[in-house]
């Protein structure tokens, strides 16, 4: 997978980089230098062209996801960061995921399928990403920000997705915003204070 890797401070964790629908691996760069300067980045383009426009994952419409594709670039996504580690050296338990909305939803995907993929993860503007999974036994740190009037992700989106995520295990932060679906620095600087809370 196309991607940036920058080594920081060794017992600082990995932050996962995970851009939205027509990002690449540069769009989050910046929040990372936000939430921490000091902290390993690994950035990751996703391998899906919706129209010229990198995605995670495919889509039949919007808000309807391609769910047999879904399931085979979360795998992939995975095995990616297996191999990444062994290649650069960090543990993969150390993992913190920062993901905004096609990028948030495949995070969220990865906790659905994996029990040891990410330490923490910060999702703006996720959506539940399998309503059928059953979600393996979480003890990740999990922060979200959501949009009261965000018009690609219901309020029920993200409230149902605590719920899921917190019935596994995981101990789940939600923060509203209003200012629809994009990503501000309001809600920045909240996972900001969240992350710096639980991991420094």
């Amino acid at each position: 997978m196309h991607h940036i890797f920058k080594q920081g401070v060794k017992q600082k964790p990995v932050l996962l980089l995970l851009h939205g629908t027509g990002g690449d691996e540069n769009s989050l760069l910046a929040l990372a230098e936000m939430i921490d300067p000091e902290a390993s980045v690994l950035s990751v383009r996703g391998n899906v062209l919706e129209h010229g426009m990198p995605r995670f994952f495919r889509r039949i419409a919007e808000g309807v996801f391609d769910m047999e594709d879904l399931a085979a670039r979360t795998e992939e996504l995975y095995e990616f960061l297996t191999t990444a580690a062994t290649k650069y050296g960090f543990d993969h338990n150390q993992i913190i995921a920062i993901g905004y909305s096609n990028g948030a939803n495949i995070a969220a995907n990865l906790l659905y399928e994996y029990s040891d993929a990410l330490k923490g993860a910060i999702l703006h503007h996720p959506m539940v990403p399998n309503r059928h999974a059953t979600v393996p036994e979480q003890q990740t740190n999990v922060f979200i920000a959501a949009g009261v009037n965000d018009p690609m992700c219901p309020q029920q989106e993200a409230t149902d997705l605590q719920t899921m995520l917190v019935q596994a295990g995981a101990d789940v932060t939600l923060e509203w915003e209003t200012n629809g679906h994009q990503l501000t620095m309001s809600e920045v600087q909240k996972a900001k204070a969240w992350y710096e809370q639980l991991f420094v």
